[in-house]
């Protein structure tokens, strides 16, 4: 089974995030908890959860479908002390809203050295974070995004990402979210059959299939190996139409919630209805 949906809006309460994903004949949703631009949310009230409950019911919305984002403020692999400090409360504070909403997975960006460190000191950095976060949480995986490496952001080769999981004591609860469109950017050529084949075989490898908790499907809008992050919509881009194709009938991306973060909503009912035709 493919869930297919997208990163929607929970305006006027978070309840309404699995009405907007069934109104563009979703599957799957992604959604931000609290606003993402602040470092603390509102506390959850027991109507909050209730109703968003009560809609995820209502629509046919399991936790296996649904993919929460933390906050873009949270760098877990900061360098700077009080930056780390505040970025760990806010990710466990992020985790225990997601066990409150009867989520089970919290995806979240690994972290930037800033230029300040080393690669693998900010990678055992990110490690002990995640480790602190289930030590003080419970039933909520730490989803670890793949990044197109822009900047200092780490997690950008799949070499990286498994060196963060091998130093995760819980290893039943870190898992990993692929983006197309940052898989490509960092250099792993994914828009033909034969680079695709040959990115996923590495990828099965090195951190393997029994990791992937979630995938966010998106074009690029810069070349394989760019470094930038620049999102287009499916076939839009300069990966084509092919690796989406590619996606749609592997046994291996089944079961896992795969969310549009395309640049034009409106069009994403379209985007949907595309891919599931494939």
């Amino acid at each position: 089974m493919k869930y297919i949906g997208a990163h929607v809006s929970t305006a006027g309460g978070l309840h309404n995030a699995p009405l907007n994903a069934h109104k563009i004949g979703a599957t799957a949703f992604a959604l931000f908890t609290k606003n993402e631009k602040r470092w603390e949310g509102k506390p959850l009230t027991e109507n909050d959860i209730e109703l968003f409950k009560q809609a995820c019911d209502k629509f046919g919305f399991t936790a296996a479908q649904i993919l929460p984002h933390d906050s873009y403020l949270i760098n877990l692999g900061s360098p700077r002390p009080d930056s780390l400090q505040k970025s760990r409360t806010a990710f466990i504070e992020e985790m225990k809203r997601c066990r409150q909403l009867g989520l089970d997975r919290l995806n979240f960006h690994p972290g930037s050295h800033l230029r300040e460190t080393g690669i693998s000191e900010c990678l055992k950095t990110i490690a002990e974070s995640i480790n602190i976060a289930l030590e003080q949480t419970q039933g909520v995986t730490a989803v670890i995004e793949n990044t197109a490496g822009q900047g200092s952001n780490l997690g950008h080769t799949f070499e990286q990402i498994a060196e963060i999981i091998d130093q995760v004591e819980d290893k039943t609860r870190v898992g990993v979210c692929i983006d197309t469109c940052h898989t490509y950017a960092a250099g792993y050529d994914i828009s033909h059959e034969e680079g695709f084949k040959a990115v996923f075989t590495e990828f099965e490898k090195i951190v393997g299939f029994g990791y992937l908790r979630g995938m966010h499907l998106n074009d690029a809008m810069k070349g394989a190996g760019s470094r930038i992050d620049r999102h287009s919509c499916l076939g839009k881009g300069v990966m084509g139409t092919e690796p989406f194709r590619l996606i749609m009938q592997d046994e291996r991306f089944d079961n896992i919630p795969m969310v549009l973060e395309t640049p034009e909503p409106d069009l994403w009912a379209q985007e949907i209805e595309w891919l599931r035709s494939l």
